[in-house]
């Protein structure tokens, strides 16, 4: 099995690409005194934004809107300093700039991610195609190539076309799988013959559980009983289900790519997940084993699909009926769709048995009776990110 290993350095924010057999779980040195020969050969430095959350110029270029745009404005409480991506970093307008602090640095690559919205205003190809878009992100690609930096395209950074959410829900819905699969098609069309690195969705899981489990991000759903603030949903049954599409939409267009553009325009795909290290509270068997279901509800959710064609066997005795199922093609279809697989990390926390989670109302921050902490005995064990299931 192909990696890439993204590693996150603090705290400058360098993103380091690199291929290899295994996940190696290290602790980084001081930033300071890394360098080039301290990596292996072929590794690649790199840097990484989000459309959102870098671009700006969000009701400019002929851009439609996305869940962030609404989940912003409708909600700015529950953004922590109520602000939004109206104009972030601005980078629709200094991307040149940009680039030339990639080159500075001495970088490698740039992975970035297009806004959907902003080459589909509608979400659909019958909704047309904004050429102001398309010449934006040619523009960018044809200034990194320029400059010597390899560009790595993220698909999907959770910041869907309201249109689709507003029609039939967003990845609430299989209708999700044939317009992100004509929204692929047409990237690979218009960037392939640059872009060589192309990654599907980022940290689905993220995108599942925050979206549709807690409220805390964009589209803000949850149960009303967990927070009667969230904007409708099921915390036992929605975090499944797009989850689930996720994986479909996924591997649709991970098939397009290899059947119809990969031979010709010598690319990979893959997809970014994200994993945190869970270590038993203690040694108690019992610990033990909240650890491997808090691992196989984060990161066995998707990995297990993606290598072995089905979700976990923890996660079908726990969720049962409310966990989807694959039809054999479907499980034929994920079972294998990556050349890569992305790793996003970013802490580790302590996970110990938690039985008593289960209350009765179903939810999937409670479904792996597992409680998680950053510290035992007064020690952190690393940063408190937050991001746990």
């Amino acid at each position: 099995m192909r990696y890439f290993l993204f590693s996150l350095f603090f705290p400058t924010f360098i993103i380091t690409f690199t291929y290899g057999q295994e996940i190696i779980n290290t602790t980084p040195p001081q930033v300071g005194s890394l360098n080039r020969k301290d990596f292996p050969e072929g590794f690649i430095f790199g840097t990484a934004s989000s459309a959102y959350q870098y671009e700006g110029a969000a009701s400019e270029g002929g851009r439609g809107a996305s869940i962030w745009d609404t989940f912003t404005h409708r909600y700015p409480q529950k953004i922590t300093d109520g602000n939004n991506g109206d104009v972030a970093v601005d980078s629709y307008h200094r991307y040149k700039e940009d680039v030339g602090i990639m080159k500075d640095m001495n970088l490698d690559a740039y992975r970035f991610s297009i806004s959907w919205s902003r080459i589909l205003p509608d979400g659909k190809l019958s909704g047309g195609i904004n050429q102001e878009g398309i010449d934006y992100y040619n523009n960018l690609i044809n200034e990194l190539v320029a400059n010597g930096l390899q560009p790595f395209v993220t698909l999907f950074h959770w910041d869907l076309p309201q249109t689709l959410e507003d029609e039939y829900g967003g990845f609430l819905s299989p209708l999700i799988i044939k317009d992100f699969q004509d929204y692929a098609e047409l990237c690979f069309k218009t960037f392939g013959d640059r872009v060589k690195h192309w990654i599907t969705l980022n940290e689905p899981w993220t995108y599942s559980q925050d979206g549709y489990a807690n409220g805390e991000m964009a589209p803000g759903r949850c149960s009303s009983w967990l927070n009667p603030n969230c904007t409708g949903g099921d915390s036992g049954t929605e975090p499944y289900l797009v989850a689930h599409y996720q994986l479909l939409a996924h591997a649709a267009v991970v098939n397009l790519y290899k059947t119809k553009y990969q031979v010709s325009q010598k690319g990979v795909i893959g997809i970014t997940l994200v994993i945190n290290y869970f270590v038993p509270l203690s040694d108690n068997k019992l610990d033990i084993k909240a650890a491997e279901r808090a691992t196989d509800f984060m990161f066995g959710w998707f990995m297990d699909p993606l290598a072995n064609g089905d979700y976990p066997k923890t996660m079908r005795a726990l969720v049962r009926s409310r966990l989807p199922k694959f039809t054999k093609e479907q499980s034929k279809l994920v079972s294998g769709s990556f050349d890569f697989i992305g790793i996003n990390y970013y802490s580790s926390c302590y996970a110990s048995d938690a039985p008593q989670l289960s209350n009765g109302k179903p939810s999937y921050l409670t479904d792996s009776l597992s409680r998680f902490s950053f510290e035992r005995d007064g020690k952190t064990i690393g940063l408190n990110v937050s991001v746990q299931p």
